[in-house]
C-alpha cells in the first residue's frame, strides 16, 4: 500500500460578502468570530495543516485568527471570485500535500468528524474526490486528490471546484457529513439569525 501523504485543509475566507453587505467572516457567533469557529473545527480534525485564504478585510480576519496553528494566504485577486482563492490556497499547499480538503469560511457548523472521514477516504481508498453528503444533498467540505490539482488550477470565476467535480462523476465518493442538512452558510441577515439559533441549540 502506498504510504499516505499529508492532507491539508484550505479554508476560503477571502470573499466580499456582497449579498450580506458586510464581512460575514467577522460576524459574532456565541462571542467568537464566525471564521474562528470554522478554523477551530478544522483544527479539531485529522488534517495535517490548515491554510486560510484571506482577501477582503484581510487584516481583520487575520487578527480574529490570532494564536491558532494555521498559515495565512493572502489572495490579492479575491474580487474575481472563489476560484482565485481556491487556487491561492492550492498553490500554498500543493508542494507537499497529497490531497486538500476545501472548507468554506462561512460554515461554522461543519463537523470535524466529517473532515476525518474525507481524510480516511483518501488515505485508505485513494479517493480522487470525496464530498460530504447531507441527506440527499452534497456539500462542503470537499476533498481533492493531487491527481486533480492541475485541473483545479484551471478554474475561473466564482465556481470553486464544481466544474472539476462534474468532469469526474464516477470518481466521487460520498461521505456522511453528520447531519441531515447541509451546514448553513451566511449569505443573508436571515441566514445569520438562523445560524445563531442553531448554534444556541447545539451549545445548549
Amino acid at each position: 500500500m502506498t504510504r499516505p501523504g499529508p492532507v491539508h485543509g484550505i479554508v476560503l475566507a477571502a470573499g466580499m460578502s456582497r449579498r450580506l453587505g458586510h464581512p460575514k467572516q467577522l460576524l459574532d457567533v456565541g462571542g467568537k468570530p464566525l471564521i474562528r469557529h470554522v478554523v477551530e473545527r478544522c483544527l479539531g480534525s485529522s488534517l495535517d495543516a490548515i491554510w486560510v485564504v484571506v482577501g477582503h478585510e484581510a487584516e481583520a480576519v487575520r487578527q480574529d485568527l490570532a494564536n491558532l496553528d494555521i498559515e495565512i494566504v493572502v489572495n490579492p485577486n479575491y474580487a474575481s471570485g472563489q476560484a482565485s482563492s481556491l487556487i491561492a490556497g492550492l498553490e500554498a499547499a500543493s508542494s507537499v500535500a497529497d490531497a486538500v480538503v476545501i472548507a468554506l469560511g462561512d460554515q461554522p457548523l461543519i463537523a470535524p468528524e466529517a473532515i476525518d472521514r474525507l481524510v480516511a477516504a483518501r488515505r485508505m481508498d485513494r479517493a480522487l474526490v470525496a464530498m460530504a453528503s447531507y441527506g440527499d444533498e452534497r456539500g462542503h467540505p470537499v476533498l481533492f486528490g493531487r491527481e486533480l490539482f492541475d485541473e483545479l488550477r484551471g478554474i475561473e470565476g466564482d465556481q470553486g471546484g464544481r466544474e472539476v467535480i462534474r468532469r469526474h462523476p464516477g470518481d466521487v465518493v460520498l461521505i456522511p457529513g453528520g447531519s441531515a442538512h447541509v451546514p448553513l452558510d451566511v449569505d443573508t441577515e436571515d441566514a445569520y439569525v438562523l445560524l445563531l439559533e442553531q448554534y444556541a441549540n447545539d451549545s445548549a
